[in-house]
């Protein structure tokens, strides 16, 4: 992830006139439908009331998914290089929108420059790319069987109506990732986007119906935070619906996955993550401090991969921290407005667990829990020491701009602490030995390991995905296609 020496500040632009004017629409059957119900959207930025969005109903989510069954048996008999070519126009698309779609995340979620213009744009734009490239290489295979004169082939095969659900504080970059591998495997999809960024979300169905998807493949939905339980419900109940997607939460997760286990239907879940970033007696500390700060405090700590517990050796504790609170000030500049969170609710909760973590016996190496903002979105990173398990903020997923700095004696020591959390996402190891790197990264219990590297991280060409309550499956690379395609055995007598 580029930061390009950002100070963690951006100049927020301000949407056009037509964008304010005109209520977000849905996407069914590739026309846009503004409905009679609608919400408001506030951005984080101003605290003010940006545009109105539509809101998609029960019926309205029916018709999605009819929509996309519709469009499913054409879509799924095209050609692997039509697929390919749609993918790469979209991306050529957005590579030419990439101001207005900056300008959507900015307004929209609060997001600097470093994470949208930076980062989830250009990502996005190269994962259209890197997937397109890759369906040619989605081939049928035929295995030797045990019988003589028999033959057989193993087809693979899309599942067809996909529903994908993603959040607002990476929209483009994981509502892409929500239908392009499933796109790319011949599926259709529902996209159900965050309704604290539907313009982000709109911008996708545009992106993708300009550059000459057929009606229905893609459908595009929101709705008002009340009507949650109905529509999704609708659609993962819906016998039209083979697999579900979601990117979010651990616990509205758990809710989704209880219910497509009780219509038997597989889902795809990248949830939670608490990153742990062991620091080993033999780290660079001004390399290792960068990267902890970078991996805590980008995007206020609002990413799944954040770092959030930094396992430090004893010896080198007191050196990593005044690292850490240099390398925080100087990336993190206390000039001008303090960094924004997409809620007032999100800076409470951090807020309340570092005062937790105090009146216990913890102290903060850097920032202040009692700072006047201008707004009650921003809040500026806080480092907090001392941090014992018989804190909340040992355990709890703060997605946030709050880090704890844990000490460890031993090596085991330190992986045990890594992996006492029900979380498996992401995390990092530094040390100035690669062996002893990959000896404890084989033992960190996450889907992503990242060597002198921060715990954030994500590229297309990888696999990305969790363990324990982290999620199962995985996005990302071939993986990414295989997850939205299923076996098909075809036997026959030669």
């Amino acid at each position: 992830m580029a930061t390009n020496g950002s100070n963690g500040h951006s100049n927020h632009r301000h949407p056009s006139n037509d964008a304010f004017d005109h209520v977000v629409p849905l996407l069914i059957n590739g026309k846009e439908v503004t409905t009679d119900t609608t919400f408001d959207v506030t951005s984080p930025v101003t605290g003010k009331v940006i545009w109105k969005s539509s809101s998609a109903s029960k019926q309205d989510a029916i018709k999605a998914v009819e929509a996309a069954q519709a469009a499913f048996p054409a879509w799924s008999k095209t050609k692997p290089s039509y697929r390919r070519d749609i993918l790469l126009k979209a991306s050529d698309i957005m590579k030419k929108r990439f101001a207005e779609c900056v300008e959507y995340m900015d307004i929209e979620t609060g997001s600097q420059d470093n994470m949208s213009a930076g980062f989830n744009v250009p990502s996005s734009i190269e994962q259209l790319k890197d997937v397109a490239g890759r369906i040619i290489g989605v081939t049928s295979y035929v295995p030797v069987i045990q019988d003589e004169g028999k033959s057989a082939i193993v087809y693979k095969e899309p599942y067809g109506v996909v529903f994908g659900i993603a959040p607002w504080n990476a929209p483009y970059i994981l509502g892409f990732r929500a239908i392009t591998y499933a796109l790319a495997g011949g599926n259709t999809c529902v996209l159900k986007g965050a309704e604290l960024s539907p313009r982000c979300f709109w911008a996708i169905g545009s992106i993708m119906q300009e550059a000459g998807l057929p009606d229905g493949v893609l459908n595009v939905i929101f709705h008002r935070p009340q009507d949650a339980a109905e529509v999704t419900s609708a659609i993962i109940e819906h016998p039209f619906v083979k697999k579900i997607s979601y990117t979010g939460s651990t616990a509205t997760g758990s809710i989704i996955a209880a219910q497509a286990g009780k219509h038997l239907k597989p889902v795809l879940m990248e949830l939670g993550g608490k990153a742990p970033a062991i620091v080993l007696k033999d780290a660079d500390l001004q390399k290792a401090a960068t990267q902890c700060a970078l991996g805590a405090f980008l995007h206020s700590g609002q990413i799944c991969m954040a770092t959030e517990r930094i396992v430090v050796h004893s010896s080198i504790a007191k050196d990593f921290a005044n690292a850490l609170k240099t390398a925080c000030d100087q990336i993190f500049s206390n000039e001008g407005p303090a960094p924004i969170l997409v809620t007032a609710l999100a800076v409470k909760k951090n807020k309340k667990l570092v005062e937790q973590a105090v009146s216990k016996g913890a102290n903060i190496v850097t920032g202040d829990v009692n700072a006047k903002e201008s707004t009650d979105t921003r809040m500026r990173p806080i480092v907090v020491e001392g941090v014992t398990k018989d804190m909340d903020m040992y355990h709890i997923e703060s997605f946030g701009p709050t880090v704890s700095i844990v000490t460890f004696e031993t090596e085991e020591e330190a992986v045990e602490i890594a992996n006492d959390t029900e979380y498996g996402l992401s995390s990092s190891v530094f040390t100035e030995n690669l062996a002893a790197g990959m000896r404890v990264a084989k033992q960190i219990e996450t889907g992503a390991v990242h060597i002198n590297g921060m715990s954030v991280h994500d590229e297309p060409n990888l696999p990305h995905g969790g363990a324990k309550k982290s999620g199962f499956g995985r996005f990302g690379g071939s993986a990414g296609i295989e997850e939205f395609l299923r076996l098909k055995t075809v036997r026959w007598s030669d």
